[in-house]
Formats: structure tokens, sequence, C-alpha cells
């Protein structure tokens, strides 16, 4: 998206921010998608793009909501790196999506709801833990909205059963 199709400036803080979330991850889940959301904000706050997965939809397993969302910003920036913003986003990133942050160079991750199974950041593969790990991010912020995230996958997984 070039800038000049960007919505006006919105300035979040990161619970509105991960609030942004949590309403793309609803968005996915009636898409029929995993319901994960993602937001990436520039050092002063400025949303510069949010995304939810689009997996199904796109054909492309890649198209998780926080990788769409770094791509975006990216593209927004004119630059690969993003190394003064913040990714919030409803899931603890999968290690695609975990070494993905790692080459845009994010500053912060901020996340919702754990991932035991499939997540690399505090469970799996531990990403950023990692000898080869070409870039950590300087902070990280586990289970925000924990509750409301984990309650939004448990409904979805529920109904497909």
């Amino acid at each position: 998206m070039s800038q000049a199709e960007m919505p006006p400036v919105q300035v979040m803080t990161i619970s509105q921010a991960m609030h942004h979330a949590l309403t793309l991850a609803e968005e996915a889940a009636r898409a029929g998608e995993v319901p994960v959301g993602a937001v990436v904000l520039d050092e002063q706050g400025q949303m510069l793009a949010a995304a939810r997965n689009r997996v199904e939809e796109d054909c492309d397993a890649s198209a998780h909501a926080e990788l769409l969302a770094m791509r975006e910003a990216a593209q927004y920036c004119g630059s690969s790196r993003l190394m003064d913003c913040t990714v919030i986003v409803t899931l603890e990133p999968c290690p695609m999506c975990a070494a993905a942050m790692s080459h845009f160079r994010i500053r912060r991750l901020v996340y919702g709801a754990y991932d035991p199974k499939g997540g690399a950041v505090d469970h799996g593969a531990r990403h950023f833990q990692q000898p080869g790990c070409l870039h950590r991010p300087a902070e990280i912020i586990s289970g925000l909205q924990e509750r409301k995230a984990a309650a939004q996958l448990r409904a979805f997984f529920q109904a497909l059963r």
C-alpha cells in the first residue's frame, strides 16, 4: 500500500492496538480463518499497518497476520527494516513469523495468547534465544489480553469440531 493509500494518521497505545488486533482476529474467524490479528506501530504509536490471517483466502500458507502487517508496514516506510517499530499480535508468533521479525529487525513484540504447540517465542523453538538469531527484539511483552485472545481461538476450533 502506498503512502497515498494509507488511512489518516492514527496514534494508538499498545492496549488500543491490541484491541484493534483482536477485532481483526474476529474478522478472520468470520471469514473462516484462524482468528489472528496484528498491528504495526512506529515509535510514536502511529499505526503503520494492520492485518488479519488470510491463509485460506489467499491460498498462501505464509499469509499470517503479523507477516502481512510487517510487509505492509515495510512498503509504507519504504524500507525492509522496521527498527523502531512494535508488532502487536493476538497469538504467540510461529517459527516463520518469529524469523521474519528478526529479518524485519523489529524493536518490540507484544502478543496475546500463548501457543505451547506452535509458538516460537516462549515455547517451541524459542527463536530469539537461538545463537544463530540475526536480531532479537529489545523488548517482548507476552500475554497482553491473553484470556480474550485465547477464548477467540478456543471458540473458533470448537466450532470446527
